[in-house]
């Protein structure tokens, strides 16, 4: 269960920080528009979990902390370069006609891109309106989602943990207790494992509707995922696929609301450093403002937002099990100094406890196995006492 702060300690947090002076000008504390030594110190202490950037930019900060500047060579720089990735047309995969050749498509984009684009409702792909996702739901969860980071700090800091293990877990940065220098996002992260009515009670009541949003769109968007996987273990020659399916229905997911605010100097930091994701597939919902950008051809590029459309990314876990096939993709985020932007990824696997490694199909005489057994907890573990950036865990469970 989520570690819940108790309102006494999250009110004389919160009191520390609102009494904590700010100095905004070029002469201000050593920190260059951080607080002074004295309110870093109230900040840094016991309640250190309060820090947010979305509180940061309400507060008015006209540059950025110190504690949010980046090493020069982990900076944004010019990622100019942009792509328009693959897209995926589900209609077309479930129409038997086509399902072949959409599967090859699936597989070329796993294969070469690691990313695609699934659905949407703009002539890019006009063909796809029912990908799984209707509008009003997609429409619904990024508005609650806004209005989540929107409540007062108060209200947020009650999901505030350490514990990367906390089904629920309101948070900022990448992997808080672990990054030296932090990243300009807030989070909320959703559990939501199969099946739901199990833990949407532990989910925020505020704003009133976000469990009833966030459910509707947990279920949706986790019937996409089944499409596109099975369409994967297809694409990958999986004989005993329907067992795998049966697991994957009952399997483990989360959804993680991101919050990216204005930022003061854009060009000294980023939302999300370089990683890829714990799962077999993300599914990836954006408002209209950019700022994903992948990793191709060794140039940081910048994805389109395309409105009611998914991006699609293959995790840790699909690169695994399909031996190195497939591949999971370096991605990150940057932010701008004028919109914010709110997305929503959905992380979706095995079940926690379940053991995942190469198929056997995909294991033999000339494709030996590259790839360790792993589960979750093997993952919560190593991020726990580690920054979990790049493909740092994927690494670690290679032969």
């Amino acid at each position: 269960m989520a570690h819940i702060a108790d309102n006494h300690q999250v009110q004389r947090a919160t009191d520390a920080i609102k009494a904590a002076p700010v100095s905004n000008t070029k002469s201000g504390g050593p920190g260059d528009g951080t607080c002074s030594d004295s309110s870093r110190s109230a900040e840094e202490g016991s309640y250190c979990l309060i820090k947010s950037v979305k509180h940061l930019s309400d507060r008015g900060f006209t540059r950025l902390p110190d504690r949010y500047i980046l090493p020069a060579s982990e900076r944004p720089g010019d990622g100019s370069g942009r792509v328009k990735l693959p897209v995926f047309d589900l209609a077309r995969l479930r129409d038997p006609r086509q399902r072949a050749a959409m599967i090859e498509v699936l597989a070329a984009a796993c294969r070469d891109y690691g990313f695609f684009q699934a659905g949407g409702f703009s002539a890019l792909c006009a063909q796809v309106v029912n990908h799984g996702v209707a509008r009003e739901v997609i429409a619904g969860l990024l508005d609650v989602a806004r209005r989540f980071f929107e409540l007062p700090v108060v209200a947020r800091a009650r999901y505030m943990s350490p514990d990367v293990r906390a089904p629920v877990r309101y948070g900022t940065s990448f992997n808080q207790a672990k990054d030296p220098v932090f990243f300009w996002r807030d989070f909320l992260k959703l559990a939501s494992c199969q099946p739901l009515s199990a833990v949407v009670a532990s989910w925020p009541d505020e704003p009133a509707d976000l469990r009833e949003v966030a459910a509707r769109y947990a279920m949706a968007n986790h019937q996409m995922f089944m499409e596109l996987i099975e369409a994967a273990l297809e694409a990958l020659g999986i004989a005993c696929r329907r067992s795998l399916l049966g697991e994957l229905a009952a399997g483990y997911s989360q959804i993680m609301l991101n919050c990216y605010p204005a930022c003061p100097r854009p060009d000294l930091t980023l939302g999300l450093p370089p990683h890829s994701d714990y799962c077999l597939f993300t599914l990836l919902l954006q408002d209209q403002v950019e700022g994903l950008q992948v990793m191709h051809h060794g140039r940081w590029l910048t994805v389109d937002p395309v409105p009611g459309s998914f991006i699609v990314n293959v995790g840790d876990h699909l690169e695994i099990y399909s031996n190195g096939r497939y591949k999971s993709k370096l991605h990150r985020v940057r932010v701008n100094s004028t919109r914010p932007r709110i997305s929503v990824a959905s992380f979706h696997s095995l079940p926690a406890e379940r053991v995942i490694g190469p198929a056997a199909e995909l294991v033999g005489e000339g494709n030996p196995r590259r790839y360790k057994d792993t589960d979750y907890a093997t993952f919560l573990s190593f991020l726990a006492s580690t920054e979990g950036k790049h493909k740092s865990f994927l690494q670690s469970r290679k032969l």
